[in-house]
């Protein structure tokens, strides 16, 4: 892997970063092999990339839309072209399974191809105007320069999700990868800059979370940043948009998620357990869409649960590379966390679903494990009934494999479950009624509804985002993504030959509203 340090000195025109600290990204699958080594920067060379950045925007905006949209083509090209060899770095660096990594990279694709097209529909409006020879339009213009920090448990989707309609109108962008994937980082900007990205358009930035916010601040007070586009936690997202908010800016904000999962009496249970086993243990439960909470009718809860304890029990967990339910935790800050959030469950709790708790180790072991359990980072998954609204494992965001299990009473209650933690990211109901389904819907404050599916799942033309904790009320995705990246210009043109006056000079109808039939 080339090292950031040189990365920098030819894409962004700045010094060389070999003043920061060196940063070895491990394999969580094989904690001994070494995937890539980078020099993590300083916040000067955040600072400086924003500079390049800033200088090659204007060329990039007189670019017209439509040969901006042939690089985004060009790029979904290349990205078919390099999949499999993507997918497998996605499943060394971070440890996702092989076939969600696949998923994944297909993600990047569907992006890509999706706005291709856009380039040749960024439309304005002709309006009329109250006046006559006059005209009105409206223009879309890019914003300037992206600030993009994404996290690592989607290493290429989700920043293609900012990086694709950013570039596609017109901005430069400065992306900041999780420190976690710096590989994969590199390969998709790599793909991107042989796409046909001219040079100080993109720019890789690897940089530690500190250094990188410090970067931003200088670069925001320096006028250097004209948008911010973060995915990552609920804190951190407070005090970008607290730092934004100082510059009158709003950032695109994807936060965390706890994600609830309905189940109604006349659920089909084979489904329900289906969708609840992945939405709660894909990508070992490391999803902002992850299932948090199961809130079961309690109608159908003793048989829900007993099902769904079962099929976590028999699921295969281990090797990424084998078909596997979920393979190891992304990394070992990751694993450190989650193992801290075990505490969370009480004594009028009961745990399912393993031979164990904790980190998966050949002293701890895991019935059905693939794999050398004592090479990787890999946790027991965990089902733990009797949560009630008063639990903390309720009301806190768990990054990993515990899944919670609530009894309700009535749809109120279940969306009164649903609502009550804050978040509003992702939700889902298992039902066969209409009513309850479109009830729910119109109840829940998340911004993403599933009914008989899985918290998790975008699709590349569909709005991606949450409310309340989960996010500003900001959307990614389709063509509601393209509100984040370019602002609303207003034209009107008057060839009358002299100055008129709106609201002033406007001609007024004469009615004879006293009329009857």
């Amino acid at each position: 892997m080339t090292q950031q340090a040189s990365l920098l000195a030819s894409r962004v025109g700045a010094g060389r970063a070999d003043r920061g600290r060196r940063w070895r990204s491990v394999d969580p699958a094989h904690t001994g092999q070494v995937v890539a080594e980078v020099m993590l920067a300083e916040p000067a060379t955040f600072v400086a990339a924003c500079r390049a950045a800033r200088a090659a925007q204007p060329g990039w905006a007189a670019t017209p839309a439509p040969v901006r949209g042939r690089v985004v083509k060009h790029l979904g090209r290349l990205v078919e072209e390099n999949r499999e060899a993507l997918a497998r770095l996605v499943t060394r660096e971070i440890g996702k399974p092989l076939a969600e990594a696949r998923g994944e990279v297909q993600e990047v694709v569907d992006t890509c191809d999706f706005f291709a097209g856009e380039g040749r529909r960024l439309y304005g409006q002709t309006v009329p105007s109250e006046m006559p020879d006059k005209q009105l339009f409206t223009f879309r213009q890019p914003v300037g320069v992206a600030a993009v920090i994404t996290a690592g448990n989607f290493p290429v989707a989700v920043p293609s999700w900012y990086l694709v309609p950013a570039l596609l109108c017109g901005n430069a962008v400065v992306w900041k990868p999780a420190e976690c994937a710096p590989a994969t980082a590199e390969a998709l900007a790599q793909l991107c800059w042989h796409a046909g990205l001219p040079d100080g358009v993109l720019n890789l930035v690897q940089a530690e979370g500190p250094a990188t916010f410090e970067g931003l601040e200088a670069a925001l007070d320096a006028g250097l940043v004209d948008k911010v586009g973060f995915t990552g936690s609920t804190e951190v997202g407070r005090r970008i948009g607290e730092l934004c908010g100082r510059h009158l800016q709003v950032p695109c904000l994807e936060l965390g998620g706890k994600n609830p999962l309905v189940v109604m009496p006349d659920a089909d249970l084979d489904l329900a357990v289906e969708g609840a086993l992945f939405s709660g243990f894909g990508t070992a439960g490391q999803r902002c869409t992850s299932l948090g909470t199961v809130i079961a009718h309690r109608a159908v809860h003793d048989e829900f649960l007993a099902r769904f304890a079962d099929a976590v029990e028999r699921a295969v967990i281990g090797d990424p590379f084998r078909e596997v339910l979920y393979g190891p935790m992304i990394d070992r800050r990751f694993l450190d966390r989650f193992l801290g959030w075990l505490e969370l469950v009480r004594p009028h709790h009961r745990v399912q679903g393993s031979t164990g708790t904790g980190r998966i180790t050949t002293d701890n072991p895991r019935q059905g494990f693939v794999g050398d359990p004592d090479d990787g980072l890999y946790c027991h998954p965990m089902v733990v009934s009797g949560v009630t609204a008063d639990d903390e494992l309720y009301r806190r965001e768990t990054f990993g494999p515990i899944v919670g299990v609530a009894a309700c009473d009535s749809l109120e209650e279940a969306l009164a479950l649903a609502n009550g933690h804050g978040y509003g990211l992702s939700a889902a109901i298992y039902t066969r009624d209409p009513a309850t389904a479109f009830r729910f819907r119109a109840g829940v404050s998340a911004g993403m509804v599933s009914v008989n599916n899985s918290t998790s799942g975008a699709e590349a033309h569909l709005p991606f985002g949450g409310n309340g904790r989960s996010g500003n009320g900001s959307r990614q995705s389709g063509i509601w993504v393209l509100d984040q990246f370019t602002r609303w210009q207003a034209l009107n043109w008057d060839y009358a030959g002299r100055l008129q006056k709106a609201q002033m000079d406007v001609a007024e109808p004469t009615p004879d509203l006293g009329f009857r039939l």
